[in-house]
């Protein structure tokens, strides 16, 4: 794995302007950079990266499998008690899962390490999917790369044969998100338009606009009843909002499924330890109120089990706090310890490679980065490419 120099394209702004990637500044600053490339061999990227992901996912599953039927576990998850049966039924009657991201750290040179598990968001599917593919045509079109060069990407062909997957018969789905959120809308339209090529008729709804009619169904802003939705908004917010207790009568499926709350919940870190410890893919954790993390001495990551793009995470290296803590309002619930692992750093810059599933198939890589030690939602997306 080698971090490599790039000429950004001359068109490249002009480009994603055109295609309604408006998010690819973020504060003044570029999120999108395309002055570097990460480039890896094609073991690296089998080995290193895409079995861990589907062997992890196994893992996942299992605990998911285990976690319905336990009320301890369930507490252990901050699952609200009375949205556990409807988080259990959701499991018991296979619903059907779209996508998820493992967060790891990976520099080629030994297994990658999970981070997390960011199994109900879909923050760079876009620029995964699509901007970086795009990347990699132009920079072979321009004799920039070599004919063969290839990437770790076919999540956008996944996606299009996993709705199909779920709806057969295609139909009327609903997709929601705040609608004033630029980078949440423009990737929800990304969705749609998966969507769309798999034979679905998609209609957005904005998520405060969906109401609930006189039968206890979901409806919306025209008063259409809402069967099956795809919604950009967490479940850990959901199952506590003020409409989650119609949620199990409403009869409506529901993208990411309501299981998924389950591991878009840092508490799966210590729980795939306390089954898996030692595996070459995790990092030692436990939950801060368990004797177990003085076993992680002096240094060690310190996560809420709900947060998101770095918030309240605090690194902790041989005492002292390593890295600016961000207050982004997931402070005041339960708290996991990670083992320290600082993400490698190639030329000053710190890289997470994110790792993506489509049901139960790794299907391409994205990579953030940035010169702090904790990952944000202002760190800088590069492209990759694999060469031998």
């Amino acid at each position: 794995m080698q971090r490599l120099r790039f000429d950004p394209r001359p068109d490249w702004d002009a480009q994603a302007e055109g295609l309604g990637f408006t998010w690819r500044h973020t504060g003044g600053e570029l999120y999108w950079d395309e002055t570097a490339a990460h480039a890896f061999t094609m073991a690296e990227v089998e080995d290193g990266i895409e079995a861990p992901t589907e062997e992890l996912h196994s893992m996942c599953l299992d605990l998911v499998a285990e976690a319905v039927q336990s009320e301890r576990l369930m507490e252990q998850l901050d699952i609200p008690e009375p949205m556990r049966d409807y988080v259990a039924d959701s499991w018991n009657r296979g619903d059907p899962s779209l996508y998820g991201r493992f967060d790891f750290a990976y520099d080629g040179t030994g297994p990658a390490k999970l981070y997390e598990y960011n199994a109900d968001t879909p923050t760079s599917i876009y620029e995964t999917g699509v901007f970086q593919w795009l990347w990699l045509e132009d920079q072979i079109k321009a004799g920039v790369l070599p004919a063969d060069a290839d990437q770790f990407n076919s999540l956008h062909e996944k996606l299009v044969d996993r709705f199909r997957a779920i709806f057969p018969n295609g139909g009327f789905v609903h997709f929601s998100s705040d609608a004033d959120f630029v980078e949440d809308r423009q990737t929800v339209r990304f969705l749609e338009d998966l969507a769309r090529q798999a034979g679905l008729d998609p209609q957005f709804v904005a998520i405060d606009q969906i109401g609930l009619n006189a039968d206890g169904q979901f409806v919306d802003h025209e008063n259409w009843i809402i069967q099956a939705m795809f919604k950009l908004y967490p479940w850990e917010q959901m199952l506590r909002d003020d409409y989650a207790a119609p949620l199990p009568t409403a009869g409506v499926t529901v993208l990411e499924p309501a299981w998924k709350s389950i591991l878009s919940n840092k508490a799966i870190l210590p729980l795939l330890w306390e089954r898996h410890a030692g595996h070459p893919n995790l990092l030692e954790a436990y939950f801060e109120d368990d004797p177990a993390p003085s076993a992680l001495g002096s240094s060690y990551v310190r996560k809420p089990l709900f947060s998101r793009e770095g918030a309240n995470v605090e690194l902790i290296d041989q005492g002292r706090s390593v890295a600016e803590v961000v207050d982004g309002g997931y402070g005041g619930g339960r708290w996991i310890r990670q083992a320290l692992c600082n993400p490698p750093s190639f030329d000053g810059n710190h890289v997470i490679v994110g790792s993506w599933v489509v049901g139960v198939e790794a299907a391409g890589m994205s990579l953030r980065e940035d010169t702090s030690l904790i990952t944000r939602n202002t760190s800088r997306f590069v492209p990759h490419f694999i060469r031998d």
